[in-house]
């Protein structure tokens, strides 16, 4: 569900300079007097080269020659400018394959050879066991949906409307061809643990062959379908106990596409006139049953919460600004297109099944917006924002650009502010501003927002009701004494009511769907609404009957009700008025506070600052802390030129020591001036961090930079050894790859050797969840581990990293010294990382002068 906000002031409203008196078609844009001279030049060229083309024809009937001559001439000049075409679009082919061959290469595999999703993306993974399960099971689903169709869907179709009550199903077969899952995707860090999310890309180009019989002898059926989509798989929550999972919940995240054969009298509908519009009618009808927030759920046990799984709670909510766009592609043009002019664009913002447009600019190529829209987002990542924009005309509108954005960049980032690059068009950029607001149950967060911005959310899950009466004439007799005994036995039976829910917060309305023929429907559907003032504004219920005016029943719900109970949350039956006497509904109300999330603050890699040399230690730390608070790295004597990752130097004040050093004390001060805790303290907060994932890992930053290395290798006078790295940039999968080939000459733990491996990190990324680390290699000195690791990262992200590499010991000396035996910063931004480099890099310590 969205919304629109409120617009900015535009100021777009422009005037006319002096001297410009003429215009085009009403356009309010002026032409000075070169502009005026330079179409009449451009007119007089277009007047030259008409006669120029039609006077050979004059010539020819003029001299009484045959019309072949001019046939011949017009095919040699039509071939040859076929010709010209095609030579210079390979020659302009090659130069651009050669200028842009990974481009090229990327966009051909993604577009032209249309390969499944795992081909593009390593992280999905080709299931040809489960297409061989679909494809051993599609028959017994044919006969299941047949059933389904003749005995639930039949019934229904039938009570709808008076005129369909002779319709029946003739034929149903799904046919031998079954839906294809071209690539699957699962989700472990970005999820709960009780819970299992896979996300599947389906194709489906079947044989099915559905015939019906709407009334006789009007027949209508479907012979062949596709379809293609996504569809998001959530198993939850896990459990102990057969079954494993309490429920299955399945829903597309985004509008499936849909191409259908009509047979019988629905053959019309496959016309050019017709068939866009019942391909969408479908396409809608499947959106509000499976695409978010609507989802189909199947409880496994009796204990999982049907409203739960159905309508949980959503992510949040992401506030988009789309505040302008630059460098537009023009599309009006005037004269016979001898004119170019500019365009009158405005936007179109999708998400899931809610849909919005922008105003129109008219006749610029740079518009300026500055509108706001409100959405709520149930899965991030995985919905998408989806903005197109369009030039207004008459009779077709114009493409002019498109961009994706998934929102999952929008939860982690907080707030983004830049411009967009536009898909599908030679040029253009949109300028938009996206917000991510999180759902609070703190009631002091609530603040109403001065320019119309929605402040709280309200999620309503409609379950069901009871005792309705059948029609209004019921309800105005039971405000009466009742009729005699007898004459209500000789009265004709009313059937059941059909009936639907319509909710409505001031002008936002919802309708939920219509239950047939019950005095009990059950709906189970959920809805959510933007509140700007919850002390004033109340949700209104209304219980109706298709295409009838008076109401079943209402029911009036203050929302400041809400803040005054449990979880700004009401879950219970309501007593309809102007109904039954004993008419009741069953809903859910929560109410959440919108708050706005900051980004968090930017790590800052650069060096640190030159220090003199020569500085004296003193028994104090350098931020005035007691020595139990500092490492041994932080009076090492930092420099402040960077030294090739290769040539490390050995002595105290390398570079890679200093940085090291700089960063750890700079932390562990930090900490010390804030809390002020003992080295014990210290220890039982970076033991409890290590339930976050988001916590700083202590193999990076840990209690034991506080404590010393051990006596055996501090006194180590030798090389601490190296390691043999590759590091390289996968452009197609935008992947930075590190394959971690082996050390030698490390410094022997034991009289066995060293039980060794190797940590990971691409700074500033330095939580747990981004930790990588090989397998132990025990008893050697020269171990070869042959690991590979990869970084999900742009190329222009990856060269402003660096990549931190430690070689630590599996058994620890003593339960309080450190582990490393060795570490190494590399500067990513001084390789070539597309082409990759292989090298051995010396190991050093911070803080320990080692000498060869």
């Amino acid at each position: 569900m969205s919304s629109a906000g409120q617009m900015y002031p535009d100021g777009l409203a422009g005037s006319a300079g002096p001297g410009e008196s003429l215009s085009i078609h009403g356009s309010s844009e002026k032409l000075s007097p070169s502009n005026v001279n330079r179409i009449l030049m451009e007119f007089l060229f277009y007047i030259g080269r008409a006669v120029l083309c039609f006077y050979p024809v004059y010539l020819t009937g003029y001299l009484g020659l045959s019309v072949s001559w001019v046939l011949l001439v017009m095919l040699m000049l039509t071939w040859w400018g076929k010709n010209r075409q095609w030579k210079d679009a390979r020659i302009g082919g090659a130069l651009d394959f050669v200028d842009n061959e990974k481009v090229v290469i990327n966009k051909e595999l993604q577009s032209a050879l249309q390969m499944a999703s795992w081909v593009h993306f390593p992280d999905v993974e080709k299931v040809d066991w489960l297409n061989k399960v679909l494809d051993q099971a599609w028959p017994f689903f044919g006969m299941y949906m047949e059933k389904f169709l003749k005995e639930n869907i039949q019934p229904s179709i039938r009570l709808s409307n008076a005129a369909l009550r002779m319709f029946s199903f003739t034929k149903v077969h799904f046919g031998h061809i079954p839906p294809k899952i071209t690539g699957i995707r699962a989700y472990t860090d970005e999820v709960d643990q009780r819970e299992v999310v896979l996300d599947m890309d389906i194709c489906y180009e079947g044989d099915v062959d559905i015939d019906t019989v709407v009334k006789p002898p009007v027949t209508a059926g479907v012979k062949g379908l596709k379809l293609k989509g996504m569809i998001r798989v959530i198993l939850e929550p896990l459990i102990g106990d057969v079954p494993l999972v309490g429920g299955v919940t399945f829903f597309f995240i985004r509008r499936p596409t849909l191409q259908i054969n009509w047979t019988g009298m629905t053959n019309l509908l496959d016309t050019p006139a017709f068939s866009s519009l019942s391909e969408e009618t479908i396409v809608d009808i499947i959106a509000s049953l499976m695409v978010l927030p609507n989802r189909m759920c199947i409880p496994l046990i009796d204990q999982v919460k049907v409203d739960q799984m159905r309508f949980p709670l959503p992510r949040g909510v992401v506030r988009v600004h789309l505040l302008e766009a630059k460098n537009l592609v023009a599309k009006d043009t005037y004269m016979l297109g001898m004119i170019k002019g500019k365009s009158d664009p405005y936007s179109t913002l999708r998400v899931g099944n809610n849909h919005f447009k922008s105003k129109t600019i008219k006749e610029e190529l740079n518009p300026k917006w500055n509108e706001v829209f409100e959405f709520v987002i149930h899965e991030a990542p995985g919905q998408e924002l989806e903005l197109e924009i369009f030039d207004e005309d008459t009779d077709k509108d114009d493409f002019i650009g498109k961009y994706s954005l998934d929102f999952g960049v929008v939860k982690k980032e907080k707030e983004i502010d830049k411009w967009f690059t536009l898909e599908d068009v030679q040029h253009g950029e949109v300028h938009l501003k996206l917000q991510w607001l999180s759902l609070k149950t703190d009631a002091s967060l609530l603040s109403q927002s001065s320019n119309g911005l929605a402040c709280a959310m309200l999620a309503v899950y409609l379950e069901s009701a009871s005792n309705i009466p059948k029609d209004h004439s019921e309800i105005t007799d039971n405000q009466k004494h009742g009729k005699h005994h007898k004459e209500a036995r000789l009265t004709r039976r009313t059937p059941d009511p059909n009936s639907y829910v319509e909710f409505s917060i001031d002008k936002e309305v919802r309708k939920s769907k219509v239950v047939y023929a019950t005095k009990d429907p059950v709906w189970e559907e959920g809805f959510t609404f933007f509140v700007h003032d919850v002390k004033t504004q109340q949700l209104n219920l209304q219980l109706k009957e298709p295409e009838k005016k008076n109401p079943l029943g209402v029911l009036t719900l203050p929302l400041s009700r809400l803040l005054d109970t449990s979880d700004m949350t009401l879950d219970q039956r309501f007593l309809l008025e102007r109904s039954g006497a004993n008419s009741q509904i069953k809903l859910k109300a929560t109410l959440r506070i919108l708050s706005l999330e900051k980004p968090a603050p930017k790590i800052d890699l650069s060096p640190p600052p030159q220090v003199k040399q020569n500085q004296p230690q003193t028994n104090t730390g350098s931020n005035g802390l007691p020595p139990s608070a500092t490492s041994p790295a932080a009076n090492t004597n930092p420099s402040s030129k960077a030294t090739p990752p290769n040539t490390f130097p050995d002595s105290q004040n390398g570079t890679q020591a200093d940085f090291l050093a700089h960063r750890r004390s700079s932390f562990l001060a930090s900490e010390a001036l804030r809390n002020k805790p003992t080295t014990v303290s210290m220890r039982r907060y970076d033991s409890h961090s290590l339930l976050s994932e988001n916590s700083i890992a202590s193999s990076r930053l840990d209690v034991s930079d506080g404590v010393s290395y051990p006596e055996a290798l501090k006194k180590y006078q030798g090389s601490l050894g190296e390691i043999h790295l590759t590091v390289r940039y996968a452009t197609l999968r935008n992947k930075l790859i590190v394959l971690v080939n082996a050390c030698r000459n490390l410094f022997p733990c034991s009289s066995n050797g060293t039980d060794s491996y190797v940590r990971l990190y691409l700074l500033p990324d330095q939580s747990w969840r981004h930790r990588k680390r090989t397998h132990v290699k025990r008893r050697t000195i020269n171990p070869v581990f042959n690991d590979k690791f990869e970084f999900i990262v742009s190329l222009e992200e990856a060269q402003r990293r660096k990549l931190d590499v430690s070689v630590k010991n599996s058994r620890m000396f003593h339960t309080r010294e450190r582990k490393d035996i060795g570490m190494v910063i590399i500067e990513l931004s001084q390789m070539d990382l597309t082409k990759g480099t292989t090298e051995w890099y010396e190991l050093t310590l911070p803080g320990l002068k080692k000498s060869n």
